[in-house]
């Protein structure tokens, strides 16, 4: 049976009580990253192009190593994961008005970076996993104009890589892959960022290495890296560039090709050089982190989660569950009892944007003012929807323990369990 909002309300934590540690501290940043930034802050020469050296500043070499992680020839350090979209977009050769794929699953700066080159979004279904629907994109590929497919592993999330390119490649549709949640991901052992044309990635504070603010492109073609570069704002200065194409390759863009000056700056480029470093062994850590968490939640019957593909390596840096059978009014109460003994839940179901939250129906600067008065008026994707109005997010910091993390998880157990059970009590607790 499911809870009424109502059964949530008057109960006393009796049971384990509250936990008291953030969902948004992050790990110390390690030493020697701190004294790489202090390096840095002593030279003055923080800007990627001022380094007065001839060997590779911090920005060059983070670039040249990110591109070594991923097997690449080649990577370029963006002011924002954001950023990094939109060139890439711009790199790829989406036009004003083009038509653009995308999961109706996705963050907000991705709706951003379709709107920065003027796209028009074509937004796909979402599966149960959470991942982009493969049968509903080979049905929009076929009834829209779409040549192009920005691909959001959206909380790390990864689909059916291997049938994804086979869509693709028989449609002749260039992949743009967002991989901010999937860093050090993979498939059939295959890197995430690896599979599309270019791939973006973040390093703002939540992803899987931190700068504050940061973002990296990847891509193995010359010229859309190329493109890239001059876009970042290079100036006419990418031969200081070690992951990057030979100058013969910057020749037919030179003057076509405006600087949006989105560059990363050496302080940031310092900071990330030894996270990423240590990613491989972090990844190990939140994915003990998040299997604990599975197990707790798995255990109730009221929870929807749907199991990972065995061909898909995870960074469990988040988890996400649904109570698929549960009214909106009793989800808002079961987030806010949670959120009152100190595990911080998000909600994909709310009317209204909230914090960080948001989804494609809210996004209404993509649409003529004509077209909808209301974001309740444009609802496009009834399965995305269905499935968005019962998901529960969370973030599994570094900063918390193995046993940390079961008490979060029992937390959430305890609170569904008092919330079932309050309403298959006839006058309530």
């Amino acid at each position: 049976m499911a809870p009424q909002a109502g059964s949530l309300v008057g109960h006393t934590d009796t049971m384990t009580g509250r936990f008291n540690k953030s969902f948004t501290q992050q790990e110390p940043i390690p030493e020697a990253a701190i004294e790489a930034a202090v390096a840095v802050l002593r030279s003055g020469q923080l800007h990627r192009y001022s380094d007065a050296s001839d060997s590779a500043g911090p920005t060059a070499l983070l670039e040249q190593r990110f591109a070594q992680y991923l097997d690449l020839p080649f990577a370029l350090a963006c002011a924002s994961g954001g950023y990094a979209l939109s060139i890439a977009l711009h790199a790829a050769g989406v036009e004003p008005g083009d038509q653009v794929l995308c999961n109706g699953f996705t963050l907000a700066p991705v709706a951003g970076a379709l709107h920065s080159v003027a796209a028009a979004p074509v937004w796909v279904e979402t599966t149960p996993g959470l991942t982009i629907d493969l049968d509903h994109l080979a049905h929009c590929i076929r009834t829209s104009e779409a040549r192009f497919l920005l691909l959001s592993c959206m909380r790390g999330h990864m689909p059916d890589m291997e049938r994804l390119l086979q869509i693709c490649d028989e449609q002749d549709i260039c992949l743009v892959e967002d991989c901010a949640h999937t860093l050090g991901a993979a498939w059939d052992g295959r890197r995430s960022g690896t599979f599309g044309s270019v791939a973006c990635f973040s390093t703002q504070s939540y992803k899987h290495i931190n700068s504050g603010e940061g973002g990296l492109l990847a891509t193995s073609d010359p010229d859309i890296m190329a493109k890239a570069i001059l876009y970042s704002g290079s100036y006419m200065l990418y031969d200081r560039h070690s992951a990057a194409p030979e100058p013969a390759a910057f020749e037919p863009y030179i003057y076509t090709t405006p600087n949006y000056s989105g560059r990363m700056d050496h302080l940031r480029a310092a900071v990330l050089l030894p996270q990423l470093e240590q990613l491989d062994a972090n990844i190990e850590r939140w994915n003990r982190r998040y299997r604990i968490i599975e197990a707790i939640l798995a255990s109730s019957s009221a929870v929807a989660l749907e199991p990972r593909s065995t061909r898909e390596f995870y960074v469990g840096s988040s988890i996400q569950f649904r109570l698929p059978t549960w009214p909106a009014e009793a989800i808002a109460c079961f987030r806010d009892r949670c959120s009152l003994r100190g595990v911080v839940l998000k909600w994909f179901g709310e009317e209204r944007p909230r914090g960080y939250t948001s989804r494609y129906d809210h996004w209404q600067f993509f649409a003529p003012e004509s077209e909808t008065t209301h974001p309740s008026e444009a609802v496009l994707l009834p399965q995305t929807t269905e499935i968005l109005s019962t998901l529960l997010d969370m973030r599994i910091p570094l900063t918390f323990s193995e046993a940390d993390c079961e008490r979060v998880a029992t937390i959430i157990a305890e609170e569904i369990h008092l919330a079932t059970s309050a309403t298959e009590q006839p006058h309530g607790r």
